[in-house]
């Protein structure tokens, strides 16, 4: 089997995700072809040789309907003979487009290949594509979960009440996300994947003065008295400050086999080692990424010790505390140049865009394993390690 190797990993700044937004004025086309020229920019590769391009975007309805990928890499100026297609694993989808991408390289079916995402959630707002009173889940799920599924914010609730994850821990967190890109931002070490766009070249949602006793007076996010009335175990200690944003964003990865990467004198930022998707109860929804990080190291052959530096995505302050409770990561290893809570969340970009912050974090820190994973809605978490080369 051949390996897959990274050879260039950019993305945009992240903007917020409404009218106004440093990005909002950005077609998501346009943002998801800025990464591909970009990609094509920094490596100098011909387009034309590239297998397919892969892209994950989430709300597929509006301005991001209609195969948006497609239409991305026809802006970016790639031949028309180049093919592409979006996949939706929600959350996760250029996470999922990752692995479709080297398991093609590794299986012989692509040479040289795209994984990518985008989500303009200022102008395509999240779940644009359920209109309303549509019941996107049908009545085989409505008889198998007779008192219902709940939205993603109070399954962030629950696994707070499960895992004893007080306020004051999970504001800590997200202060410390911040804390962290902000640092990140003043080294210049977001530089070598960020490609500016239209004059805006830094993460917009980036708080360097976030504190934990600004944090404590936000209200509670998803307070609900009839989920309250259902799960009394409910603190209601979610607010905005410790989730993920709404945001703006698009992300992209080149990955080739080795042999391609040495014939076009492309040097490797790291060979794609392990691949692990996992369902999990999809009524706390978010809590997959346990089981996957468990999966992808069996998998590998590796322990949690092995790992340098892991991604873990931060759709919630209590999604990350819970994966670390569970299994046992150290947390100064998580997320070190900040995660979704401070830099964003822009749902189908989400997944390359930690890829990239992973390898390049990797490259400057001189890591030899990363692991990444993501929680996804429905139940659902990706994970996969890289290692330096």
């Amino acid at each position: 089997m051949r390996d897959a190797v990274i050879v260039e990993a950019v993305r945009t700044p992240i903007g917020k995700g409404r009218p106004g937004g440093a990005l909002a004025h950005v077609h998501p086309v346009e943002l998801l072809a800025h990464t591909l020229r970009a990609l094509v920019e920094r490596t100098g590769v011909d387009p034309a040789l590239i297998d397919d391009v892969i892209g994950g975007t989430v709300d597929q309805v509006g301005e991001q309907a209609m195969n948006t990928t497609r239409y991305a890499a026809l802006s970016a100026g790639f031949p028309e003979s180049v093919p592409a297609t979006t996949v939706d694993r929600q959350c996760g989808s250029s996470q999922q487009a990752v692995h479709f991408a080297a398991q093609g390289v590794m299986a012989g079916a692509y040479d040289l290949v795209v994984a990518c995402g985008v989500e303009s959630m200022s102008r395509v707002p999240m779940w644009s594509n359920v209109p309303p009173g549509a019941d996107p889940f049908g009545p085989g799920v409505a008889a198998r979960y007779p008192e219902g599924l709940v939205p993603q914010g109070i399954s962030a609730e629950l696994i707070a009440a499960k895992w004893s994850l007080t306020r004051e821990r999970m504001d800590d967190f997200a202060v410390s996300s911040h804390r962290k890109a902000a640092a990140a931002w003043e080294q210049g070490l977001f530089d070598a994947e960020v490609a500016p766009l239209d004059g805006v070249a830094r993460d917009e949602c980036v708080r360097p003065g976030s504190t934990t006793e600004v944090l404590a007076g936000l209200r509670s996010a998803y307070h609900d008295p009839g989920f309250a009335e259902r799960f009394p175990q409910i603190e209601w200690n979610i607010t905005a400050g410790n989730a993920s944003p709404v945001n703006d964003g698009a992300s992209a990865v080149l990955i080739a086999s080795a042999d391609t990467a040495a014939r076009l004198g492309l040097r490797p930022l790291a060979r794609l080692h392990g691949f692990a998707v996992t369902g999990s109860d999809p009524l706390l929804m978010l809590t997959g990424v346990v089981p996957a990080t468990e999966k992808v190291l069996r998998r590998s052959g590796l322990g949690l010790d092995d790992i340098d530096l892991f991604e873990v995505n931060e759709a919630f302050s209590s999604v990350v505390l819970a994966w670390q409770q569970e299994t046992g990561a150290d947390l100064a290893k998580v997320n070190v140049h900040g995660g979704a809570i401070a830099l964003g969340h822009p749902l189908g970009a989400s997944g390359t865009r930690l890829t990239a912050t992973l390898v390049h974090a990797m490259r400057a820190r001189g890591a030899r394993y990363g692991l990444q994973t993501m929680c996804e809605a429905g139940g659902l978490a990706n994970a996969m390690i890289v290692e330096s080369l």
